[in-house]
């Protein structure tokens, strides 16, 4: 059951998920791997990487709490702009899908730089959440990294989110992805507070806690931040039959600048399609689409052009039956076989 709306203490949040569309491995063919060591897509079905409905999940819970912004960020081929669809269909408020044959062949580094160019071109945010890792690689590298070219503090591996404060709103708003200016040693001497070069200044504050080996971890950090999320974090909601409805037809739209004034109810270009579970007017999105251009990226640095990391070898594991044993369904063959495994200290 999602939380009740109450967003009276606090202005509304601005947050960005960071999604993938990804390989679905439980289907993996023989045909998975192109020769050059990169992922054939075209030969396996895809889906939403699975963490990353979870972070989903979170801001749109965050959203249901303290009112925003749910914007969502993909970066893929044409074809990724169905994670952009089902994210509508469960409630974002924009969507954006990075997508150029520039981007290609992209590393975790090169990644993480289109996907920092795109939060900072999409403006101030609260809090960035991503999935922890995604099933095709397995590294857990993009959100740490985006978190480091984007100069905002990072939580990993959080299964709970206890608390986020971002006060009143009589600051000014949520905090931007511009660096702040460092101040230099003298105003460290002198007391003041000192936000390191490349860092974005702190507005509020967010409460997570962590998963890690033997327990959990709760951890407190400065906003703007950005948090990976772990699939014991909730349990995604089923996309809306209705948003399903308003979106279905929905395509993509290549917009080069950004402009979101179509997400204003007031605005004369706004279509207010419904009305959200706290009674305000939702209004109906498009699926931007931008090229590397769009978000000022440099060519050198995205897709694989940027990407030093290099597949060296690739090795066909193929797991074959090697022995085979009954056991009977006894108390005493059973205990036999536990002993031997023990022994052989493959049970501990």
């Amino acid at each position: 059951m999602n939380p009740p709306v109450d967003n009276r203490e606090s202005r509304p949040l601005r947050l960005v998920v960071l999604v993938k569309q990804v390989p679905d491995t439980a289907n993996v063919t023989g045909e998975a791997m192109k020769e050059d060591g990169t992922i054939n897509r075209a030969a396996l079905p895809t889906v939403f990487n699975p963490e990353d409905l979870n972070a989903l999940e979170e801001a749109l819970r965050l959203k249901d709490r303290h009112g925003g912004r749910v914007t969502v960020i993909t970066m893929g081929p044409p074809a990724a702009v169905g994670v952009l669809r089902e994210s509508l269909f469960r409630g974002a408020d924009e969507v954006i899908l990075l997508t150029d044959k520039a981007f290609a062949s992209a590393d975790t580094l090169a990644t993480s730089y289109a996907l920092a160019q795109a939060v900072r071109k999409a403006g101030a945010f609260d809090l960035v959440l991503c999935g922890r890792q995604a099933i095709d690689g397995d590294t857990a590298q993009v959100g740490p990294q985006t978190a480091e070219k984007l100069g905002v503090p990072q939580i990993t591996c959080v299964s709970r989110i206890d608390e986020v404060d971002v006060g009143d709103g009589s600051e000014s708003g949520a905090a931007g992805a511009t660096p702040a200016p460092a101040s230099d040693g003298d105003d460290a001497a002198a007391g003041g507070d000192v936000v390191p070069r490349g860092r974005v200044a702190p507005r509020g504050r967010v409460v997570a806690t962590r998963s890690v080996e033997g327990g959990l971890e709760t951890l407190e950090s400065a906003l703007p931040a950005l948090l990976t999320v772990t699939s014991e974090a909730n349990d995604p909601r089923p996309p809306s039959v209705k948003l399903a409805m308003v979106y279905k037809d929905i395509a993509t739209e290549a917009l080069p600048g950004y402009d979101d004034s179509y997400l204003d109810p007031e605005a004369d270009e706004a279509q207010v399609c419904m009305l959200d579970r706290g009674g305000r007017p939702v209004c109906r999105a498009k699926i931007v689409q931008w090229d590397h251009a769009a978000i000022d990226a440099e060519r050198e640095l995205v897709g694989l052009r940027g990407s030093p990391t290099r597949v060296k070898e690739i090795e066909s594991v193929v797991l074959a039956q090697s022995e085979a044993r009954m056991v009977e369904a006894t108390e005493e063959s059973i205990a036999e076989l536990v002993h031997e495994l023990i022994e052989e200290h493959i049970l501990g």
